[in-house]
């Protein structure tokens, strides 16, 4: 079972997020960059997948030189090798120009299974993996939450609002995982110390045979045109009052006379 996992470096969801001087970027020096956690599940389902059935795992990100680190991290927690996208003029793609891109490096990765993060947690757009699928022709299922592997085909239990689906595949196909799925392991120091051993291989995007015209920031389909910290709220006003009835005369007078609401 040749499995693939996409992988994106996004910032730690715990970092102070600043808008740059540009107004429609971020301040990037004083950020921590860390491996988007859905995909830290897609890295563990793959390695669990390789260890039942055998094969390999391969991490595949597009990025720049830094990236490496989160490559670096997945192949400590036990994948076999990786493929990184890096060229300066991919950089600034959107969603769709992404998955055109790594379905281009994918065309040349031999794969039965491809695991993706249902988002990535920076932009939240839910597309790159349904994208690729679609570029590669195969079947995608979204936010597994279980699935079963046998006779060329994978079972997926699925979340929808309200309720589980189970929907089946015949391989190849792609997924996209979400919470609950499994408990991703850590890096443990030997891990770290085989990684750097690990083969890894650098694309450019002519090494793909992707046009640089249509990818990157200058060919977005949606743009970003600013960006604005949401407005700081306002102090809470406490209610007044000797009893429960007196508050309750003074809320409603507020709302009516203050607010206007009712």
């Amino acid at each position: 079972m040749d499995i693939v996992v996409l992988v994106k470096q996004v910032p730690d969801t715990e970092s102070l997020i600043q808008i740059a001087g540009d107004g429609v970027s971020i301040k990037t020096d004083t950020i921590k960059w860390v491996m988007n956690p859905y995909d830290e599940l897609a890295v563990e389902e793959a390695l669990q997948i390789r260890d039942a059935q055998s094969g390999s795992v391969t991490i595949l990100t597009m990025g720049a030189k830094q990236s490496v680190k989160t490559i670096q991290t997945a192949l400590a927690m036990g994948a076999d090798k990786a493929v990184h996208v890096d060229d300066p003029q991919a950089e600034g793609s959107d969603s769709l120009a992404t998955a055109k891109i790594l379905a281009a490096a994918l065309k040349d990765i031999p794969y039965d299974l491809i695991i993706a993060g249902q988002r990535a947690v920076d932009q939240d757009n839910f597309q790159v993996g349904a994208a690729v699928a679609e570029y590669l022709s195969i079947p995608q299922i979204s936010q597994v939450i279980k699935e079963e592997i046998a006779d060329g085909k994978i079972k997926c239990h699925r979340v929808v609002e309200g309720a589980t689906e189970v929907v089946e595949a015949t391989l190849p196909a792609l997924l996209t995982t979400q919470r609950g799925l499994n408990d991703p392991r850590y890096a443990t120091l030997p891990g770290i110390m085989k990684a750097k051993k690990k083969p890894m291989e650098t694309k450019t995007l002519a090494d793909l045979g992707v046009d640089a015209g249509v990818v990157g920031e200058s060919n977005r389909k949606v743009k970003i045109t600013a960006l604005n910290l949401p407005p700081e709220r306002s102090g809470v006003t406490m209610i007044a009052g000797d009893s429960a009835s007196d508050q309750a005369a003074a809320l409603v007078k507020m709302l009516h006379d203050g607010l206007k609401i009712i």
